[in-house]
């Protein structure tokens, strides 16, 4: 009766480490590290080809996109540092210069981060449209539609 119990103890200790394991090797495969431009810069030897995001703000006028390759490259910087990007394929609609912007992809050997995917950051502040109708003048024409009778 011992030795089964041991043996059914021995089993599923086994199972439980053979899981551990395989959890502990998926999340270490599919971690992402953030890093600023600056941060990138001091440890670029040791991130080298791993996956990792960047952010920063993009820098004016570095922005050069070739509509036939679809290269799209600019720089990304924090003020303390800058890292040069490149990018195949359309940026989002919002990333524009002189805007937040997280870049992932991996740092290469040639020394310039190849990003695979572009998210670009917007204001958190709501700014409505400016429009030449103000609400006061909305607001008197629907009074005079209400004194006409006119729907």
């Amino acid at each position: 009766m011992k030795k089964r119990k041991l043996k059914y103890l021995l089993a599923g200790g086994i199972v439980v480490a053979a899981l551990a394991g395989m959890i502990y090797s998926g999340v270490q495969e599919s971690m992402v590290y953030f890093y600023t431009p600056s941060e990138l810069v001091q440890k670029k030897d040791a991130v080298q080809g791993k996956s990792l995001r960047v952010g920063g703000m993009v820098v004016e006028r570095s922005i050069r996109w070739d509509p036939q390759t679809l290269l799209l490259t600019f720089q990304l910087t924090d003020g303390q540092g800058t890292v040069f990007v490149r990018h195949k394929g359309t940026a989002p609609d919002l990333f524009k210069e002189g805007a937040g912007a997280v870049v992932e992809g991996t740092w290469t050997p040639e020394g310039f981060f190849r990003s695979s995917n572009i998210m670009a950051k917007h204001s958190e502040e709501y700014k409505p449209p400016a429009h030449p109708e103000t609400l006061e003048s909305k607001k008197e024409l629907f009074k005079s539609i209400l004194k006409e009778g006119k729907p």
